[in-house]
């Protein structure tokens, strides 16, 4: 118990980043040691823990010789309900005490039909009829405790496999839970509820068969919605009859002027059916019409086709008197039908929102609990990892506390991981807090101030005490570090002077693979570093490392020692997230365009952050500092789950590597080529880094970076960035309708990134992205090529060839390369279908030796990429306008759902 208190008392007042809870976690696995050595499940250890928790206090109480006190444990924790039943005939009522409230979750949707099920068992009517021979029995509550704990049974054994097996059934619950329904004082109300809710789903359930036999007619296995059969009964009837067998007058024999490959000639019912399914249905002509186009003959075949062939199937004979009766028949019977749909859809959205308003009247509003903290198990029933979201309520938000991390979150989030269904994540812990019981969340105050109390203020003296003595420990441990890591840095850069003294005439180097970021620089800059910490390791400074970035850049060390004047000239320096600074450069030595991109930002924070180290230990200690903050930093963003919009490795070269797993040599050779850009030398500070830097390159050997991999993995960087740029470039003209200057732009953001992602599954974009984009690219050039070609004017016909032969047919085989891309190759079967469906139609004769000539290229189903051009040129953006450009464009996207996406 003392133990527990000590945790508890250092997580409320530590300064230590986490606690460790090793010692209560020792005594607790030998108080709760069990028969086998199986791993206990996390609910079965919650209960023996508040069983422990319980008799501790009992224990405690019964030491004392005073009046009995209330045991915390069992006040806040447990509540009681009564179980009123029948069991063979015979009632019973008992009243039994719980901690946890059990629930299954298989086969329910949300909390309160586990809840309506927990609450429920066996044949409900047996407990309100006389003589009967059934079991069954109900829950009330009569005594719920302030903190109201759920159990969420995920796991179930597998009685195939011999093994349990986690449910990943997704289960929804409310932030604010009404329990009003399952207390023991509604009871009566509750049942005649429950009563008509029966009612209202065994009514529901008629009327959505009934719907479902409208929805899906037919006697065969296949079925359709009556209404979509009527109205084709009715466009059946309303055909122009045929007055023959549909097989008359057709020679199979080989059409004149030359045989065809059967394979180039669709047959007539799949000119009809692609013609039917192109283009709009026009009603028939009335008579005398004049057709705006002569008759002309097919292309290919030069058969000639009977004017009166009709496009679809017709009655043989029907005179005007049967057709006008089986009009006014199908169109009423249609009618009927949408009515009767329309009032049955009504009808159950109506009782839907009934039973969902059940419990909503103000009498069953009046026992709210409030979601406090979700416990939360991601993996299987055999393993796994745990975490949990706790509600702040004095800063109104959801925190997730995950490990040593504790990071802020939100009911989004929350949702994501704690529902169900989406990955392997979900809740198997709920605690809900009583709403009306404000003790359990008020602050405290100070009775003589009246300011509120935080942290440590709010702990009892002795605890009070105790993180207080635990807190100076820790601020000695500081300080003894801290004398540790300068003592250890001046021996180093000693031993390293000697070191290098000694062997300067040594002609080989020791083998061996050494770590250069943590080697002293060179000999006479180590002389002159050595010098320089001597002499500013005896000054006090402060603390500056939570200063704001630019507090710390433009403030300077009191004793700075005056330089002497050089030729620089003062320069105001904007970076954006930052702050403006005056610096000195000289002449031409500045580069705006760098000092603004993210990685340059990060490494002047960075080096404002270590400020305190360089301050009492010199540049070299300054530099290792900055440089393992930049490092955090950029690997904090490398794990970081972010939107679309928000990609970090085009922020950062080092985040890309990361994401991709690059050997650590290459990300250390990387950030010290940053550490010593040339641009850092606009104040002392950031210069004498720079320069410990360019000191740690050039002790880099050949033989410890490989040169070649080094430059391989650069070059994939620079071709990522690239494959950004096209698909920036080839989105923004898409979302224009400037499809064709968009389509060169994504065919080559494809390829780039299949090249990469063959790589890494981090090296490239979203696959699905940019091919979903490519093919629409296509099938909307296809789509205006083949609307300026049905236009019939010269002038477009030839616009829309042109579209077709330069920039559709060309690029088609690349939608046919890989086979397991389906969307592609149906996307190339559409486009073919629309233009083989005008052999089916009447054309002018230029339009028939058009696509005559056209039609081969366009059904060539070789994947040889022919007439592929070089690829565009690309401009050159600085990184933060790459970024933006990015993330304005993926949120464009996101505003505007695409389908097949």
């Amino acid at each position: 118990m003392r133990e527990l208190r000590y945790l508890f008392a250092l997580l409320v007042g530590t300064k230590r980043k986490y606690v460790d809870p090793s010692r209560a976690v020792e005594i607790l696995k030998d108080a709760f040691k069990s028969n086998d050595s199986q791993q206990q499940d996390v609910s079965e250890f919650t209960h023996k823990l508040l069983d422990w928790l319980e008799d501790a206090f009992q224990m405690k109480a019964e030491e004392t010789d005073e009046e009995k006190p209330k045991n915390p444990m069992v006040e806040l924790f447990y509540g009681r309900f009564l179980a009123v039943g029948v069991l063979e005939g015979k009632k019973f009522e008992n009243t039994e005490m719980f901690g946890q409230y059990p629930l299954q979750v298989n086969g329910f949707r949300d909390l309160h039909e586990c809840l309506e099920a927990a609450m429920i068992e066996g044949e409900i009517e047996s407990l309100h009829s006389e003589n009967s021979g059934k079991s069954g029995q109900e829950h009330w509550f009569t005594e719920l405790p302030p903190v109201l704990t759920f159990e969420l049974s995920r796991f179930e054994f597998n009685q195939a496999l011999g093994r349990p097996e986690k449910i990943h059934n997704k289960l929804e619950f409310p932030q604010v839970l009404y329990l009003d329904r399952y207390m023991h004082r509604n009871r009566e109300i509750t049942r005649i509820k429950r009563e008509e809710i029966k009612r209202l789903k065994d009514c529901l359930t008629v009327l959505q068969q009934k719907l479902e036999r409208y929805l899906s007619y037919g006697s065969g296995p296949k079925r359709f919605p009556l209404v979509d059969v009527l109205q084709y009964a009715l466009e059946f009837a309303s055909s122009k009859p045929v007055c023959g067998s549909p097989v008359d007058d057709i020679d199979a024999g080989s059409p004149p002027g030359g045989s065809v490959p059967p394979q180039a000639i669709p047959s007539a019912a799949e000119q009809q059916v692609a013609a039917s399914s192109e283009l709009p249905r026009t009603p028939p002509a009335p008579p005398g019409a004049i057709p705006s186009r002569s008759v002309i003959h097919k292309p290919f075949t030069q058969s000639r086709v009977p004017p009166d062939l009709p496009m679809h199937p017709a009655p043989r004979h029907i005179t005007e008197e049967e057709l006008s009766v089986l009009e006014g028949c199908l169109h009423r019977w249609r009618t009927e039908i949408e009515n009767d749909t329309r009032d049955l859809q009504e009808r159950i959205s109506k009782i839907h929102r009934k039973v969902e308003l059940m419990y909503s009247d103000k009498s069953m509003i009046q026992v709210p609990y409030r979601l406090h903290a979700v416990l939360v198990h991601e993996g299987q029933a055999n393993a796994g990892h745990y975490w949990a979201y706790i509600f702040d309520h004095h800063e109104n938000r959801w925190m997730k506390y995950n490990d040593i991390a504790v990071t802020k979150s939100s009911w989004e989030e929350l949702v994501r991981d704690s529902f169900g269904g989406y990955r392997n994540a979900s809740a198997y812990c709920l605690m809900y807090i009583n709403d009306k019981a404000q003790f359990l969340i008020q602050e405290e105050f100070n009775k003589e101030t009246g300011q509120a109390l935080v942290g440590i203020e709010t702990l009892p003296p002795d605890l009070r005490d105790f993180v207080e003595e635990d807190n100076q420990r820790f601020e000695k441990e500081l300080e003894e570090w801290d004398a540790h890591a300068q003592k250890a840095l001046q021996e180093k850069l000693l031993a390293s002077q000697k070191r290098r003294e000694a062997e300067s005439s040594a002609a080989t180097a020791q083998a061996g693979e050494p770590e250069y970021l943590e080697q002293p620089s060179r000999n006479d800059f180590s002389k002159h570093l050595k010098e320089e910490t001597v002499r500013t390791i005896a000054k006090a400074s402060h603390d500056h490392e939570d200063k704001s970035p630019e507090a710390v850049l433009q403030s300077t060390p009191e004793s700075t020692p005056s330089q002497p004047p050089s030729a620089q000239q003062a320069v105001k320096v904007a970076i954006p997230h930052v702050g403006r600074f005056v610096t000195e450069s000289k002449e031409g030595g500045y580069d705006d365009e760098v000092m603004m991109t993210p990685n340059m930002q990060g490494i002047i924070m960075a080096i404002g952050k270590s400020r305190s180290v360089y301050d009492r230990c010199g540049p070299e200690a300054g530099f290792f500092k900055a440089i393992k903050l930049e490092y955090s930093r950029l690997v904090k963003l490398a794990q970081e789950d972010t939107a679309p919009e928000t990609d970090y490795r085009l922020h950062h070269v080092v985040v890309y590597f990361i994401q991709n797993q690059a050997p650590k040599k290459i990300i250390e050779k990387t950030l010290l080529e940053q550490f010593g850009d040339r641009n850092l030398s606009f104040d002392e500070r950031c210069h004498n880094i720079m320069k410990v830097a360019r000191a740690k390159l050039e002790m880099i050997k050949p033989e410890e970076v490989n040169l070649e991999e080094y430059e391989e993995w650069h070059q994939d960087y620079r071709k990522f960035r690239e494959t950004t740029t096209y698909l920036i470039i080839g989105l923004e003209n898409f979302q224009r309708e400037s499809y064709i200057d968009s389509l060169l732009f994504l065919i080559c953001a494809y390829q780039n990134n299949k090249e990469l992602l063959s790589k890494g599954p981090y090296r490239g974009h979203d696959h699905e992205l940019i091919s979903h984009y490519r093919r629409e690219c296509l099938l909307k050039l296809n789509e205006q090529a083949a609307e300026l070609f049905e236009s019939g004017e010269d002038r477009e016909v030839s616009h829309g060839l042109i579209i077709m032969n330069e920039f559709v047919v060309p690029f088609l085989p690349l939608l046919l390369v890989d086979e397991m891309e389906e969307k592609d190759v149906l996307a190339v079967e559409d486009m073919r279908n629309r233009w083989c469906s005008y052999l089916g139609q009447e054309m002018e004769s230029n339009l028939q030796e058009k696509l005559t000539d056209f039609l081969p290229k366009l059904l060539d189903c070789s994947t040889e990429i022919k007439g592929f051009q070089e690829p565009p040129k690309l401009p050159s953006y600085p990184t933060h306008e790459l970024c933006e450009r990015f993330a304005r464009t993926m949120l464009s996207l996101s505003r505007t759902p695409a389908d097949g996406r």
